[in-house]
C-alpha cells in the first residue's frame, strides 16, 4: 500500500519577466486572481488535497512570498479591536495551510533542476507533489486530489496532469505517447518536450500538476541539459515508465495560463464568476462590454 501523499514542491524563482514592469518588484507569484495572490491559490488547492508540508523552492529576492505566509501579529490584533472578524479569518486561515519549507534555487536551470533543489525534503520511496502556480485551475475538487486518487489506484504510480490541445499548439508543451487508455486514465510509454507538430504523438499535454516518485531524483541528480539547454524535468520522468510506473490523467477542471497576460486576465473574470458576492454584477459588466 502506497504512503500517504503530504509534500508538494512548488518552483517559484523565476523572474516573471513577462509581466515587467509590475513584476520587477513584486514576484510574478503574487499577481492577485481575485482576492488571492496566484501563489495561494496553488497552495490552497495542495491543503485541500491533503497535502501537510508546502515546500517553495525560490530565489533570494521574493521575501515578501515569506512575509505573505507569515503571521502578523500586529495586523491580527488590529483587526481584533476593529472587529474585522471576516479579516481575521482570512489572514489567520493563511498559517493553516501547512508547514512552510523554503530552499534556494541559485540561478534559474530549468524545471528539473527546480524540483532537484528540493530533494533533501524528501524520503526514500516517497511520492510527492509538483505544483507548477503559474498553471490556475478553477475546479469542483482539486486538481492534485485528483491525481493522487490515480495514484492509489496504480500502486504507488506517478501521475502527471493532462489537457487537450489544438495540434497546432503542442509545441508549446510536454506531449505524451501513450501506451494505452485503462478506464479514465493512460499508462504512458514516453515524453517530447515542446515537439514539432508534425512528429507530436499526441495533443495531450502535460500541464503544471504532478505525483512524482523519489525514484526520479536519480536522474536529475545527473543534471543533463535537454531542451533550450536546461535541466528539464520531462527528460526524467521516462525513468518512472517501468517502476512505480507513469500515467497521465486529463484531470477536470478549468486551467489559465497566469505566466500570460490573457490567461491572468481570463483567470480573474473566471474566479469573478465563480464568486457568489461578485458573479451576477460582474456579468452585468461583462455584458455592457
Amino acid at each position: 500500500m502506497s504512503r500517504k501523499i503530504k509534500k508538494a514542491i512548488f518552483p517559484i524563482a523565476g523572474l516573471g519577466s513577462r509581466f515587467l514592469p509590475a513584476t520587477k518588484v513584486l514576484p510574478k507569484e503574487m499577481l492577485i486572481i481575485l482576492d488571492k495572490p496566484i501563489l495561494e491559490w496553488a497552495v490552497i488547492e495542495a491543503a485541500n488535497s491533503g497535502i501537510e508540508e508546502m515546500i517553495f523552492v525560490t530565489s533570494s529576492k521574493k521575501n515578501s512570498i515569506i512575509e505573505h505566509f507569515d503571521r502578523s501579529i500586529q495586523l491580527e490584533s488590529l483587526l481584533k479591536k476593529k472587529r474585522k472578524k471576516e479579516q481575521l479569518r482570512l489572514i489567520q486561515s493563511q498559517n493553516s495551510l501547512g508547514k512552510f519549507t523554503y530552499v534556494l534555487q541559485d540561478e534559474p536551470k530549468g524545471l528539473g533542476h527546480a524540483v532537484w533543489c528540493a530533494k533533501r525534503f524528501i524520503e526514500n520511496d516517497e511520492n510527492f507533489a509538483v505544483i507548477l502556480p503559474d498553471d490556475i485551475i478553477l475546479s469542483k475538487k482539486p486538481v492534485i486530489k485528483q491525481l493522487i486518487d490515480i495514484s492509489i489506484k496504480t500502486d504507488g504510480g506517478s501521475v502527471l496532469g493532462l489537457e487537450k490541445v489544438p495540434k497546432k499548439e503542442v509545441f508549446k508543451y510536454g506531449v505524451i505517447n501513450p501506451h494505452k487508455k485503462i478506464n479514465n486514465y493512460y499508462s504512458i510509454k514516453n515524453l517530447i518536450e515542446k515537439p514539432n507538430p508534425s512528429i507530436a504523438p499526441s495533443n495531450l499535454t502535460v500541464v503544471g500538476r504532478y505525483i512524482l516518485h523519489s525514484k526520479i531524483f536519480d536522474e536529475l541528480e545527473k543534471k543533463k541539459k535537454g531542451y533550450g539547454n536546461e535541466i528539464q524535468l520531462t527528460d526524467s520522468l521516462l525513468t518512472l515508465v517501468k517502476e512505480p510506473g507513469l500515467y497521465g490523467f486529463e484531470f477536470e477542471g478549468d486551467r489559465f495560463d497566469c505566466g500570460s497576460k490573457l490567461g491572468f486576465v481570463e483567470a480573474n473574470i473566471n474566479f469573478g464568476l465563480a464568486d457568489k458576492n461578485i458573479k451576477n454584477k460582474l456579468k452585468e459588466k461583462l455584458r455592457d462590454l
